[in-house]
């Protein structure tokens, strides 16, 4: 099935969100709208529309110019197999320990590996990523010098990579958040598919908003792999819900963003025990004084 997407960027959050919404409401209208923060440090957003029919143009036009948006980039999308494309293109992941592989690479699993299989179908998240592989090299490091955790949430979860590796490594159940719904629906599938459905449980929460999390609190481990703002904002919330030395694992950021929400976490409580780079992106650690 031929499908078409149509892309443009706004300077500010509300405006950004209110032009998604107006997407909406174009004939024939998108199956999917998206805004989404350009993590380049410029403050820009960027709204997109996915469209099984061509979209109106210059309906586009007159929304982007009444919203203050820049013209809408259009584009035909042929008839692809993503799942096949991304088979092709995914290759298995080692960070540290850990072994991120798909089912049509189930022969490379290194013996002496943790493996944690994420399939193609459900490939954001899969460790490729910078963030993702940053969070479990760090891990990795804390577990190689001894640490032992015996309460650990990943918040944000997206499909759940954190929470896995926790859950192969720890024998206690291991708390998966995220906002958005289809994340948690997907985090569950992925436990399942690592035969772990009995060792993770996934709710959805916008940051620690959520009955169960508050009930486990406090927890000796912590995995957020989102963005810097959101990442800033829930400073004051990591301190309330860390234990007492707890550590603190954070991705999501730019390596020029790493300085900022460091520095909203030593504000918190909490302090810097590494840092790395993993291409242009950053990973914290840091562990809460209380």
């Amino acid at each position: 099935m031929t499908t078409f997407t149509a892309f443009t960027t706004l300077p500010a959050k509300s405006a950004a969100e209110a032009l998604g919404e107006a997407i909406e409401a174009l004939d024939p209208a998108p199956y999917g709208v998206g805004v989404f923060e350009i993590e380049d440090g410029s403050g820009r957003w960027e709204v997109g529309g996915y469209f099984l029919e061509a979209p109106d143009e210059i309906g586009l036009a007159l929304l982007a110019a009444s919203h203050g948006a820049r013209e809408f980039v259009v584009s035909e999308l042929p008839e692809t197999d993503w799942v096949a494309q991304v088979r092709r293109e995914l290759h298995p992941v080692g960070a540290g320990r850990f072994y991120l592989y798909g089912s049509h690479d189930a022969d490379t699993v290194p013996n002496d590996a943790v493996p944690l299989l994420i399939e193609a179908a459900m490939a954001f998240g899969t460790g490729h990523h910078g963030t993702t592989s940053g969070c479990l090299i760090a891990f990795d490091r804390l577990l190689t010098e001894g640490h032992v955790f015996k309460n650990v949430v990943d918040i944000g979860c997206g499909t759940a990579v954190l929470a896995l590796a926790a859950a192969r490594v720890f024998p206690q159940t291991v708390l998966a958040s995220d906002i958005d719904e289809i994340a948690v629906d997907v985090a569950r599938v992925n436990a399942q598919a690592n035969d772990l459905a009995d060792r993770i449980e996934a709710v959805q929460a916008a940051g620690f908003d959520h009955p169960t999390l508050a009930a486990r609190a406090p927890f000796d481990l912590i995995f957020a792999n989102i963005l810097k703002g959101p990442l800033i904002e829930l400073a004051p919330d990591m301190a309330r819900h860390a234990a007492q030395g707890g550590y603190l694992i954070l991705s999501g950021l730019l390596l020029e963003q790493a300085e900022d929400v460091t520095a909203a976490y030593l504000a918190a409580g909490f302090e810097r025990v590494y840092a790395s780079e993993h291409g242009e992106w950053a990973a914290l650690t840091l562990r809460y004084l209380g």
